[in-house]
């Protein structure tokens, strides 16, 4: 398990980064409870190609657990040049307008976003599991919102941080209303 406070003083939060389950010899089933996931403000399930599971298993603990949860598809900039690439085709030798690979990349963007929102979607209705937003997010795009930049090719990244953000002060008010009127008892 790895620790990364916050890059923006304006936020004192703290991510973890908990090692996949398929990195691990834990069964998907034992592995919320393994990595103690049930400890933290909310939980973030990160995945690159495929939905598993695994990831299954996280969300319906967090459900149990009453947890918040973030599913977040990582490496768009990747996926999206990939796509772009199959589009273009063979025939393409980079002579390309400037206007045509900025109507390639948006073709292909568009494509990413709407086969992973669908692709998510039909996972959780094949595991009786509500609907739920997935965030699409790219490395260095996050990384530069995290650092207050605007970034151009932006997805999702603001409005997961903003949301995280928001899901992180609310549960702490919300535990510290608690803990006041428990003092008070006493």
């Amino acid at each position: 398990m790895a620790r990364y406070a916050s890059p923006n003083a304006e936020y004192p939060y703290v991510w973890y980064d908990i090692p996949g389950a398929g990195t691990l010899k834990i069964p998907d089933w034992q592995y919320f409870n393994a990595q103690g996931l049930y400890v933290f403000d909310c939980i973030i399930v990160l995945f690159d190609n495929r939905f598993t599971m695994t990831d299954i298993a996280i969300l319906t603990n967090c459900r149990r657990f009453k947890i918040p949860t973030y599913i977040v598809r990582s490496k768009a900039d990747q996926h999206i040049l990939n796509i772009m690439e199959n589009n273009m085709g063979d025939d393409s030798d980079g002579d390309e307008s400037e206007d045509q690979r900025k109507k390639f990349y948006q073709d292909a963007r568009q494509q990413f976003i709407q086969e992973t929102r669908q692709s998510v979607k039909d996972n959780l209705e094949s595991a009786n599991m509500p609907d739920q937003r997935v965030y699409i997010v790219s490395y260095r795009t996050m990384l530069g919102v995290m650092k207050e930049r605007r970034p151009d090719k932006v997805i999702d990244e603001i409005e997961l941080l903003n949301d995280l953000v928001g899901e992180a002060q609310t549960r702490r008010a919300r535990r510290d209303a608690e803990v006041a009127t428990i003092m008070k008892q006493k």
